[in-house]
C-alpha cells in the first residue's frame, strides 16, 4: 500500500523529517504500507542529495521524494492514505477525493491558523490530527465520516440572497 505525504508549498521541516523517521516508517510498515511518496517542498531532509527528486529504502519502506509538481491530484488519487500539512486547499482536495487523511498543522504559519481548521474537521470526524506515529498506529479509516459532496447551488443561493434576488 502507498501513503502520499505532502508538506505543501512552504517549508515544513518537522513534517518532512518525521515522514522518513524510524518511528513513522515503522508505524506505517505495521499497517502494511510499503511505499511512501513525499512531496517535501523546500523542507530540509538532511540527506546527501540536494536534487529535486530522490528514491531510497528505509525500515522496509520504499521512499520517493520530490520538491514540487504542477499538481498533486494524481498522487492523492494513488494514495491509500494521505498525510498532509493542514492547508485548507489540500484538505479539501483530499476529503473530496474520499481518501483517508491525517493532518499535521504547521505551527509556524500565520498565528497557527492550520490548527483551528484541523481540530474542527477532526471533531466532525472527517480526518485525524495528532501525534503522527501514535495516530498511524491507531488509525482506522473506517471510523472517518465521509465529507459532504460539493453543492454549488448553496453558494449561488447565498449570493442571490445577499444581492436581493430571493425567490418569492
Amino acid at each position: 500500500m502507498l501513503v502520499f505525504i505532502t508538506v505543501g508549498s512552504t517549508k515544513f521541516d518537522a513534517l518532512a523529517q518525521a515522514a522518513i523517521s524510524e518511528p513513522v516508517l515503522t508505524a506505517l510498515r505495521t499497517k502494511r504500507f510499503v511505499r511512501v511518496v513525499l512531496q517535501r517542498g523546500n523542507s530540509n531532509l538532511d540527506l546527501a542529495s540536494t536534487g529535486d527528486s530522490l528514491t531510497m529504502s528505509k525500515a522496509g519502506v520504499d521512499i520517493e521524494t520530490w520538491k514540487f509538481k504542477p499538481s498533486i491530484q494524481d498522487e492523492i488519487e494513488r494514495g491509500d492514505l494521505v498525510i498532509s500539512h493542514a492547508g485548507s486547499g489540500t484538505i479539501l482536495d483530499v476529503l473530496r477525493s474520499g481518501k483517508p487523511l491525517i493532518v499535521v498543522p504547521n505551527p509556524t504559519l500565520m498565528d497557527n491558523h492550520q490548527e483551528e481548521l484541523a481540530l474542527q474537521l477532526d471533531r466532525l470526524g472527517h480526518l485525524k490530527t495528532t501525534d503522527l506515529p501514535t495516530t498511524i498506529g491507531s488509525f482506522d479509516p473506517k471510523s472517518l465520516v465521509p465529507f459532504p459532496a460539493f453543492d454549488g447551488s448553496k453558494f449561488r443561493r447565498l449570493v442571490d440572497e445577499m444581492m436581493g434576488f430571493t425567490d418569492m
